[in-house]
């Protein structure tokens, strides 16, 4: 092997896909020594030689896994040559040089973010191949473990922010019973698309939403917050029916990042004497009404279209009567899309399934959890698109 090259030089001891080291050493003979017993243990090493720090962080590339650096350099001289390489090259293995004397030096280089060190005068092959190999996999061991910290923090922090973002209904009709079930389709996440909420009115009227934001992911959970925030706001200001319905079909044509995003939604407002309810549906699933006489589905007509889909349309009242017992139920449609069988469990089937669970007895928050615990069971598995189911019920039913 001949003597060191110049500044920068790259040496080729092998196969393409090799081991890529550089090597920052200032003494020639030192630096030979080093590579005679790097191509003796490591026949097919990649080399490149440094003679000053400047020349090392020149010479720095991607597909370079470890840097072998002298403490005692021209331009940097003890625990300074560390510190800059690491500035220069946060994700590469730093195994670092010293002499006899200064051996102190490399324990606190490794307190300093050296993956190890190594005393000149001790060093062979089978030495120099052990500890660059340690100083590669406790890098990559390192590596994993901050961005495994790192995720672990920003999934708390989305976590919290998710959390931030789930609706408190302003409810303080004691009459009322309100259960929810939310679930978002997508893994590890608090929010989906889906969305809903309740809001009790100064002058006594209950007010429901339920919506549902086309695709399912973040941006999608994005803007079925921004939504439900914009009904709250706007039920809170005084608006009702087709008029609010046409002003958050303005929100989301302004908010969408496609022409192609729509919003199933559905508002209901209850009557103060909470006999009697105006129901709006804008492309959404009908809702099931329990009373005295059974479940049935609220009738198909009148209704419009989903949000976000023709301008200037129309979203036509229809009016229930409801009596002094009866009971809501307003849901998305991954409550219903998920399979029975052949076919998808659809509405017929949900309406089955609560003729059932309602005749058996089953109020409330059982209700609910047995028609969501049912619907996965028929479809052999968790549900996979966002669900949100709220029932909101008076008096016995």
């Amino acid at each position: 092997m001949t003597a060191m090259h110049s500044r920068g030089a790259e040496r080729l001891l092998g196969v393409a896909g090799s081991p890529h080291l550089l090597l920052v050493e200032d003494d020639p003979g030192d630096a030979f020594l080093f590579e005679e017993l790097l191509s003796e243990a490591q026949p097919g090493v990649r080399i490149t030689v440094a003679t000053t720090l400047a020349e090392a962080i020149d010479a720095l590339r991607p597909d370079i896994q470890c840097v072998i650096v002298d403490l005692s350099l021209p331009d940097a001289d003890g625990l300074d040559a560390l510190r800059r390489m690491r500035e220069y090259a946060p994700s590469i293995a730093v195994l670092v040089l010293t002499g006899l004397a200064d051996a102190h030096v490399g324990v606190e280089a490794v307190a300093a973010g050296a993956q190890d060190y190594l005393v000149k005068q001790d060093v062979d092959s089978a030495l120099l191949t052990r500890a660059i190999s340690y100083a590669i996999e406790r890098k990559r061991a390192d590596e994993s473990e901050r961005q495994l910290v790192e995720a672990r923090a920003l999934s708390r922090e989305n976590a919290r922010l998710e959390r931030g973002l789930l609706p408190v209904p302003i409810l303080k009709d004691t009459t009322l019973r309100h259960h929810t079930r939310y679930r978002p389709g997508r893994d590890r996440a608090l929010l989906g698309g889906d969305f809903h909420d309740t809001v009790e009115t100064g002058d006594g009227a209950v007010h429901v939403v339920i919506g549902d934001v086309s695709g399912h992911g973040a941006d999608e959970a994005s803007l079925g917050v921004r939504l439900r925030m914009a009904w709250r706001t706007l039920v809170l200001a005084g608006h009702t029916g087709a008029r609010l319905l046409d002003t958050l079909d303005a929100v989301l044509q302004h908010e969408r990042w496609s022409d192609e995003i729509f919003t199933t939604m559905c508002t209901l407002t209850i009557a103060p004497d909470r006999r009697s309810a105006r129901l709006h549906r804008a492309g959404h699933p009908r809702p099931l009404f329990f009373g005295p006489g059974g479940v049935e589905p609220v009738a198909d007509e009148p209704h419009g279209p989903a949000l976000g889909l023709f301008p200037g349309v129309d979203w036509p009242a229809l009016d229930l009567e409801l009596g002094d017992a009866w009971g809501l139920l307003l849901y998305t449609d991954g409550l219903i899309e998920g399979s029975a069988g052949d076919d998808y469990l659809d509405l017929a089937g949900l309406l089955e399934l609560a003729k059932i669970a309602y005749g058996d007895g089953r109020r409330g928050e059982i209700l609910v959890d047995g028609l969501i615990a049912e619907a996965e069971r028929l479809n052999g598995d968790v549900l996979a698109d966002d669900l949100a189911v709220l029932l909101l019920s008076r008096g016995e039913a």
